[in-house]
Protein backbone atom coordinates (compact mmCIF):
# COMPACT_ATOMS: atom_id res chain seq x y z
CA UNK A 1 0.00 0.00 0.00
CA UNK A 2 1.12 3.51 -0.53
CA UNK A 3 0.22 6.97 1.32
CA UNK A 4 -0.97 9.30 -1.72
CA UNK A 5 -2.95 12.58 -2.13
CA UNK A 6 -5.76 13.41 -4.39
CA UNK A 7 -4.75 15.86 -7.11
CA UNK A 8 -7.64 15.42 -9.62
CA UNK A 9 -10.02 13.09 -11.61
CA UNK A 10 -10.83 11.35 -14.70
CA UNK A 11 -14.04 12.92 -16.58
CA UNK A 12 -14.77 10.08 -19.66
CA UNK A 13 -17.64 9.78 -21.71
CA UNK A 14 -15.83 6.41 -23.42
CA UNK A 15 -14.75 4.09 -20.55
CA UNK A 16 -15.13 0.06 -20.28
CA UNK A 17 -18.17 -1.10 -18.70
CA UNK A 18 -16.19 -2.70 -15.76
CA UNK A 19 -15.90 1.04 -14.83
CA UNK A 20 -19.72 2.06 -14.26
CA UNK A 21 -20.53 3.44 -11.23
CA UNK A 22 -17.11 3.51 -10.19
CA UNK A 23 -15.33 7.64 -9.40
CA UNK A 24 -11.56 7.38 -11.24
CA UNK A 25 -9.01 9.91 -9.46
CA UNK A 26 -5.46 10.56 -10.19
CA UNK A 27 -3.12 10.35 -6.89
CA UNK A 28 0.23 11.02 -6.28
CA UNK A 29 2.08 8.81 -3.78
CA UNK A 30 4.10 11.62 -1.23
CA UNK A 31 6.18 10.80 1.67
CA UNK A 32 5.08 10.58 5.88
CA UNK A 33 5.45 14.48 5.36
CA UNK A 34 2.50 14.38 3.58
CA UNK A 35 3.79 17.06 0.60
CA UNK A 36 7.15 15.66 -0.63
CA UNK A 37 6.08 13.08 -3.73
CA UNK A 38 7.38 10.47 -4.41
CA UNK A 39 6.66 9.06 -7.29
CA UNK A 40 4.62 9.37 -10.60
CA UNK A 41 1.36 10.06 -10.58
CA UNK A 42 -1.55 7.19 -11.30
CA UNK A 43 -5.18 6.44 -12.01
CA UNK A 44 -7.27 4.54 -8.38
CA UNK A 45 -10.89 3.78 -8.77
CA UNK A 46 -12.36 5.29 -5.46
CA UNK A 47 -14.81 3.23 -3.11
CA UNK A 48 -14.54 5.28 0.34
CA UNK A 49 -15.79 8.77 -1.40
CA UNK A 50 -12.57 10.74 -1.59
CA UNK A 51 -12.19 13.93 -2.68
CA UNK A 52 -9.42 16.27 -4.13
CA UNK A 53 -6.28 17.36 -2.08
CA UNK A 54 -7.46 14.21 0.87
CA UNK A 55 -4.58 12.13 2.02
CA UNK A 56 -5.63 8.29 0.85
CA UNK A 57 -4.24 4.80 1.42
CA UNK A 58 -3.78 3.30 -1.67
CA UNK A 59 -3.75 -0.45 -2.70
CA UNK A 60 -1.55 -0.98 -5.75
CA UNK A 61 -1.85 -4.54 -6.44
CA UNK A 62 -4.02 -5.55 -9.45
CA UNK A 63 -5.37 -9.03 -8.22
CA UNK A 64 -5.93 -7.42 -4.70
CA UNK A 65 -7.93 -4.66 -6.37
CA UNK A 66 -10.06 -6.73 -8.33
CA UNK A 67 -10.69 -8.63 -5.23
CA UNK A 68 -11.85 -5.85 -3.37
CA UNK A 69 -14.15 -4.35 -6.45
CA UNK A 70 -15.04 -8.09 -5.90
CA UNK A 71 -14.83 -7.66 -10.06
CA UNK A 72 -12.09 -10.29 -11.49
CA UNK A 73 -12.82 -8.48 -15.26
CA UNK A 74 -12.22 -5.03 -13.97
CA UNK A 75 -9.06 -3.38 -15.42
CA UNK A 76 -7.64 -2.19 -12.29
CA UNK A 77 -4.42 -1.62 -10.74
CA UNK A 78 -4.57 1.13 -7.98
CA UNK A 79 -7.69 1.17 -5.42
CA UNK A 80 -7.74 3.72 -2.83
CA UNK A 81 -9.10 1.92 0.62
CA UNK A 82 -8.74 4.54 2.86
CA UNK A 83 -9.17 8.85 3.85
CA UNK A 84 -6.03 9.12 6.06
CA UNK A 85 -6.59 11.63 9.16
CA UNK A 86 -3.37 12.30 10.27
CA UNK A 87 0.32 10.22 10.62
CA UNK A 88 2.21 10.01 13.56
CA UNK A 89 5.61 8.48 13.59
CA UNK A 90 7.63 9.24 16.43
CA UNK A 91 11.24 11.00 16.22
CA UNK A 92 13.67 8.70 17.01
CA UNK A 93 16.34 9.42 19.71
Amino acid sequence: MQICRIIGDVVSTQKNPEFKGHKLLIVEPVDLDKKTALGTSMIAVDIVNAGKDDLVLVNKEGSSARLLLDNENIPVQAVIVGIIDDIDVPKSS
